[in-house]
């Protein structure tokens, strides 16, 4: 990273993640050649090897057309519908300037000190704290932030969070994600398809079907083709298994590097942003473990600023750790660590609101903080001269002029025509 510049460091991402993104479509033909393989067995189980895998690349030249063509439309209707999908999954709902002035203007501000087009602005009402921008152009794109982040984070730090999420939109990094998860979606789904129809089917090892049935009347040809092709298509069973797991699996870790890549990136584009540093360590810091969205999905989670659902030996992490960012944060952009941030818990932040609020408000309908004690009367209103007087007196005789019909238990006759004079 000290190497390059920002912008540099960007595009050489960029450059990776086409790479990363062509590998990703190939494995699609990877599945239709493991599955052509297991269609061929089920046709014959008594070929040899090599005939197998001569018969399952002609299909694969056949199908290779129709397999992208499906593909492209899975992701065209990943492209039209992507916004609408993932707000039904987490709820989250658009506001107006008027519903969130201040939230609002931190992100036209940052939109207009780079001349972007300001995407919208979205909340989902959850504890969590946690951010995501979703969208592949500019009518499309938005910025979602929890109910819970806003109430935890300062101004400084909520647009630190929100010039990250531009920046995703900025580098492009929302489109690519999508289209990733949508081609590792189709692997997944053609993988689980193929494993359930060839399990399914009841003829998967069941070896010499076809080459008992054709061979009834001729004892030794029939003899040899078992022999040859029950082990072929054993053979040929294992590499289709293989393939399949080895796509699924590959898909996957192309999946989560590509989100993985673009983290710290996006640390860096916030700081960019704002010029502040110490707004997206603080950010991190309180974000840190509290993220989980319980309605999101796993695609939903990898868009997210952090994805607290950890993966298997870091091989299925979507998000570097907050450390990790953070101390990339401080060695190359300055700041100060301030190490991990306690938070009131959302309970006992209900409650102390609960309290603050259960006495009688205020104003009209309420004593004012600066009103006087029960039993005094309000002394704001008299001349300075007498006011001075009466304060002195109640100094020196505190039951005095204010017991009997002002209240008070303290008067005694005195006190009371002292007050009806």
């Amino acid at each position: 990273m000290a190497a390059y510049g920002l912008y540099t460091h960007i595009e050489s991402n960029r450059t990776r993640s086409r790479f990363l993104l062509a590998g990703l479509f190939l494995l699609i033909y990877v599945m239709v050649f493991a599955g052509a393989l297991l269609g061929e067995v089920l046709v014959d189980d008594s070929l040899g090897t090599g005939t197998y895998l001569r018969l399952a690349f002609r299909d694969l030249v056949a199908a290779a057309p129709f397999a992208t063509v499906i593909a492209i439309a899975w992701i065209a209707i990943a492209f039209r519908f992507n916004v609408a999908m993932i707000d039904l999954v987490t709820g989250a709902r658009g506001v107006t300037r008027q519903e969130q002035p201040k939230l609002y203007n931190l992100l036209e501000n940052l939109c207009i000190s780079r001349g972007i087009t300001m995407p919208k602005l979205k909340v989902l009402q959850s504890d969590a704290l946690n951010a995501y921008a979703t969208g592949v152009n500019d009518k499309q794109y938005a910025i979602t932030v929890t109910t819970g982040l806003l109430g935890a984070l300062t101004d400084d730090e909520i647009e630190a969070v929100l010039a990250h999420e531009l920046t995703h939109i900025r580098n492009g990094d929302v489109r690519l994600m999508i289209i990733a998860v949508v081609i590792a979606g189709v692997v997944g789904f053609v993988a689980e398809i193929l494993f359930r129809a060839f399990t399914n089917s009841g003829t998967g090892f069941s070896m010499g079907r076809s080459g008992r049935s054709s061979s009834s009347g001729s004892s030794s040809k029939s003899d040899n083709n078992k022999n040859s092709g029950g082990g072929g298509a054993i053979i040929v069973i294992l590499i289709a298994v293989v393939l399949i797991f080895a796509a699924w699996f590959l898909s996957q870790v192309i999946r989560f590097a590509l989100s993985r890549s673009r983290e710290m990136l996006a640390d860096a584009g916030s700081v960019e942003l704002t010029k502040n540093p110490n707004a997206m360590i603080f950010a991190l810091r309180k974000i840190e473990g509290r993220g989980e969205l319980a309605r999101a999905t796993s695609g939903v989670m990898e868009m997210c600023v952090d994805n607290p659902r950890s993966g298997f030996a870091d091989i299925f992490a979507t998000h570097p750790s907050i450390d990790e960012r953070i101390k990339a944060l401080v060695s190359f952009a300055g700041g100060h660590d301030p190490g991990p941030i306690a938070l009131p818990s959302p309970e006992v932040t209900a409650e102390t609101d609960t309290e603050a609020t259960s006495g009688e408000p205020p104003g009209p309908w309420g004593p004012h903080p600066d009103a006087p004690a029960p039993g005094a009367p309000d002394l704001s209103r008299l001349p300075p001269k007498y006011r001075e007087a009466l304060e002195l007196w109640t100094k020196h005789f505190p039951n005095g002029p204010w017991s009997g019909p002002w209240g008070g238990s303290g008067g005694g006759s005195g006190g009371g025509s002292g007050g009806a004079r």
